[in-house]
């Protein structure tokens, strides 16, 4: 492989509980021989982290969150980049932004982009950034501005919220493209205008950080008051996860089914799903452990009966590529019941290795889930080959292999 370019990754926030895919490609790419360095939009509001942020090696700085915070590092940078040849071309690119997008979050990012070129670290050669909306628009002015290669991991929400324009002008400027469903590589290879510079390579999992459960799954079938089903979600309690559909279809579960629910994961809508369970007359019987690291979450895993997502589209877009946490849970034999949006069906398939029904609908999500609580033999069966295709095919080294291949390619043309 040609040398290995000194990589500055972009991200929107670091770290983040939410975005384990993400430190766990950068700890794969260290691992590969890259060196890193992380330059974050946002600093971290979690209170925990996974340990595998504590794994990675690379510098982490921080750009001004907003730009009245730190007004005189902004107003040197931009002095410092005024005169680089790019930054004319950039200003153009910005003011055409802005007349179709009038906001300050638009201002905010080209302020952004010239403190990343004027603050650049002099032994990176080549920017990477993580998702294309916000970050992207960054990433795009910088490169105008300091004449820096980059290319653009993107995911879901950043694909599905963001107007289609802006997206092929990215697409247009950035070496190459990577995203993780087949259903956003088809919609960003449309808008690629022909340049065919959208790659699919999925997440994966480090499968060392989970290896199989050799426990026994137990049989409970909700017939024994003392001893109810365990049913597991994750995830943030955000729309797109449709938590309020999942409460109303355990609402619909017959009174003499068992069960009781765990939900981890933060979420601005844990205000609004605590009091619709205390309507619902399921408080009771749920859970709500907030953000877990990924040692708890795996625990978890292993000592519940079923995992349950109720992903939707939502109104402005917004939906999951394929859910992480839903991957993890596989690899573990826990069963799954889940609904058709994106790219959940690019490793799922119903009655094959889960249970899928249609987003946003209650009642058969409600069959779905009485189904599983009362058939042991039907979740062990579906639960086994779901792992075994977790195993075989999302396994994060391929992506990692995948992101070797296109750096070395883009490094080979450009002479490196």
């Amino acid at each position: 492989m040609n040398r290995k370019k000194k990589i500055l990754v972009l991200l929107k926030g670091y770290p983040r509980l939410s975005e384990t895919f993400i430190a766990q490609e950068l700890l794969g790419l260290e691992r590969a021989g890259f060196e890193l360095e992380l330059v974050a939009m946002r600093r971290p509001t979690d209170r925990k982290r996974h340990p595998v942020h504590d794994e990675i090696r690379a510098r982490v700085w921080y750009l001004p969150e907003y730009l009245h915070q730190e007004p005189l590092r902004v107003l040197k940078a931009l002095w410092k980049v005024r005169r680089l040849a790019g930054f004319a071309r950039a200003l153009a690119a910005f003011r055409n932004d802005l007349r179709r997008d009038v906001s300050r979050n638009r201002v905010r990012r080209f302020g952004q982009a010239a403190v990343l070129i004027a603050e650049w670290p002099q032994a990176a050669e080549w920017l990477h950034v993580h998702f294309i909306h916000t970050p992207a628009s960054v990433a795009r002015y910088a490169s105008m501005i300091g004449g820096v290669p980059w290319t653009v991991s993107a995911h879901a929400k950043d694909i599905w919220t963001s107007p289609g324009w802006e997206l092929e002008e990215k697409l247009q400027h950035a070496d190459w493209a990577v995203t993780c469903t087949r259903v956003g590589y088809d919609h960003l290879t449309m808008l690629s205008r022909g340049r065919n510079n959208v790659n699919l390579s999925y997440h994966g999992l480090d499968l060392t950080r989970f290896p199989p459960f050799e426990g026994t799954r137990s049989r409970r079938d909700g017939s024994d008051a003392a001893d109810p089903v365990r049913l597991l979600s994750v995830g943030r309690a955000v729309k797109k996860k449709g938590y309020d559909v999942l409460l109303r279809a355990l609402a619909k579960l017959p009174e003499n089914l068992h069960w009781q629910l765990v939900h981890i994961g933060g979420g601005d809508e844990l205000k609004v799903l605590k009091p619709l369970a205390t309507e619902l007359g399921l408080e009771g019987r749920i859970t709500w452990k907030g953000a877990l690291d990924q040692k708890d979450v795996l625990a978890h895993y292993r000592d519940s009966d079923l995992f349950a997502l109720a992903c939707r589209i939502t109104a402005d877009g917004d939906r999951d590529g394929l859910p992480n946490v839903m991957v993890e849970a596989a690899s573990q034999g826990l069963p799954i019941v889940s609904t058709t949006v994106s790219g959940i069906t690019e490793l799922f398939e119903n009655e094959e290795n889960s249970l899928l029904v249609a987003p946003d609908a209650p009642d058969p999500l409600a069959l779905a889930i009485e189904r599983m609580i009362r058939d042991p033999d039907l979740r062990n069966r579906l639960a086994k080959s779901a792992e075994r295709k977790v195993r075989s095919d999302f396994d994060y080294r391929n992506s990692i292999g995948d992101l070797e291949r296109l750096f070395a390619a883009s490094w080979a043309g450009k002479g490196a």
